[in-house]
């Protein structure tokens, strides 16, 4: 299902804010306890392994997993849910996957590797960090935030537009109108001339 670049899933919001990993306080005492699953659906909290068999059977759900203490989702799940062209993805356990958010990243001596020998020349559009290969952004949220100032820009502009429209014909009059109520009925008739 193809979706517009700019289009914002009204799941994706409560996705990135949401906590996962924790454990279930429903199965505390079962495996597979760890809250990582998101139904796009309810999109209210994490729930773990046995929730989404017993609340979430039914509807659309993600699973979050873990890359170097930060969430991640894959690629073949959520590419199905939202467009996510122009997100950097990475290789992990051999799936390709992508962050959820904005990743701190060490301070550099250089904005393009200085010292170190290995030029970098990508980065992402919103937080500066650099990417492997030219993509606009390091997260989906980092994506979600460059379509939020994308619409800002798109607001501002149309309205600084109809503002000028505005300006421009500020001095000229409308057209006039004409009402027809007092129009006459039938053939103007003259007084006869008098002898």
């Amino acid at each position: 299902m193809e979706r517009e670049m700019d289009e914002v899933p009204t799941w994706l919001e409560p996705l990135l804010r949401t906590q996962f990993f924790n454990v279930c306080s429903k199965h505390r005492d079962t495996p597979r306890n760890e809250c990582n699953m998101f139904c796009l659906s309810c999109r209210n909290a994490a729930f773990c392994f046995f929730c989404r068999s017993s609340l979430h059977h039914d509807h659309p759900v993600i699973q979050i997993r873990r890359s170097s203490y930060h969430d991640v989702v894959r690629v073949t799940e959520i590419e199905k849910e939202m467009d996510v062209r122009g997100v950097q993805t990475y290789v992990i356990n051999s799936a390709r996957v992508l962050f959820l958010n904005e990743r701190p990243q060490p301070k550099q001596h250089s904005s393009h590797g200085g010292g170190a020998g290995k030029s970098v020349s990508f980065f992402c559009e919103i937080c500066n960090r650099s990417l492997l290969d030219h993509f606009r952004f390091c997260s989906l949220g980092c994506k979600l935030v460059g379509i939020r100032k994308n619409e800002e820009e798109e607001e501002e502009e149309e309205r600084l537009r109809k503002g000028r429209h505005q300006e421009t014909h500020k001095g000229t009059d409308p057209p006039t109108q004409y009402s027809n109520s007092r129009r006459r009925k039938g053939i103007p008739r003259r007084a006869p001339f008098a002898s």
